[in-house]
C-alpha cells in the first residue's frame, strides 16, 4: 500500500519539509514523493504562471498514481525587470537548473541599478489535486531586495542575492530553520495544510 499523499517531487529536502509541516499543524496524513514511483514520466513546465505549473505536475501525478498530489513552482520576481525570471527562474541562463550561471545573468541585468531599485520577491504556488479531479491551490510570497553580489552558501538558486525585508542576511545566510520559518515555500504549504487535513485528514 502507497502513502495516502505524494509530493511531486524526487527531491528527499522537499519531502521531510511537507511532513514537517503537516506534523506541525497536527495533518495527520502519510507523505511520500516519486521514489515510489520511478516510472512516472517528467512534467513539462509549460505554464505561464506559477500555479498553471504547479496543477500541471500535481495533475499529471495523480493521474499516474491514482492517488492525492501536492507539486508547486515557484521562483524569482525582480521588479526592474518587470516581474522576471519568474516562470523562467530555473533557466533564465538558457540551461535548466545551472543556479550560478542563473545568478550571474540576474546580477549582469541589475549592473547598473542603485540599491534603492533592486526589489524583488520570492513567490510559490502549492497545488492540491485529488484523483476525483477536485482542485486547491495556496501561494506564499516572500518580499526583499537583491545585493551585488551572492553571500553565504545554504540554501539554493537565488539564496545568495536575495536579502527578505527586514533582514540584514541573504537566505543563504539563514539557518534552514530561520527560512523555513519565512519562505514563500514554506508560507504556500503551510496555508494548504489545512485544506489537506480537511481532505484527508483521518
Amino acid at each position: 500500500m502507497g502513502s495516502t499523499l505524494i509530493l511531486a517531487t524526487r527531491n528527499p529536502d522537499k519531502l521531510v519539509e511537507l511532513r514537517r509541516i503537516l506534523e506541525a499543524g497536527h495533518v495527520p496524513v502519510d507523505v511520500g514523493d516519486l521514489e515510489e514511483y520511478p516510472d512516472m514520466p517528467e512534467v513539462a513546465e509549460t505554464g505561464l504562471s506559477f500555479a498553471e505549473n504547479a496543477l500541471l505536475k500535481a495533475r499529471a501525478v495523480a493521474a499516474f498514481t491514482g492517488r492525492p498530489a501536492v507539486a508547486d513552482d515557484s521562483g524569482l520576481c525582480v521588479d526592474a525587470l518587470n516581474g522576471m525570471p519568474g516562470v523562467l527562474s530555473a533557466r533564465w541562463s538558457g540551461r535548466h537548473g545551472d543556479d550560478e550561471a542563473n545568478l550571474r545573468v540576474v546580477l549582469g541585468q541589475l549592473s547598473d541599478m542603485p540599491p534603492g531599485r533592486r526589489g524583488a520577491h520570492f513567490a510559490c504556488a502549492a497545488a492540491l489535486v485529488l484523483p476525483s479531479g477536485a482542485e486547491h491551490v495556496t501561494e506564499g510570497l516572500l518580499e526583499g531586495s537583491l545585493t551585488g553580489e551572492p553571500r553565504g552558501r545554504n540554501g539554493f538558486g537565488y539564496d545568495p542575492i536575495f536579502v527578505p525585508d527586514g533582514a540584514v542576511v541573504t537566505t543563504a545566510e539563514m539557518s534552514a530553520a530561520d527560512k523555513d520559518r519565512i519562505s514563500h515555500r514554506g508560507r504556500a504549504l503551510r496555508a494548504l495544510a489545512p485544506i489537506i487535513a480537511a481532505l484527508l485528514g483521518d
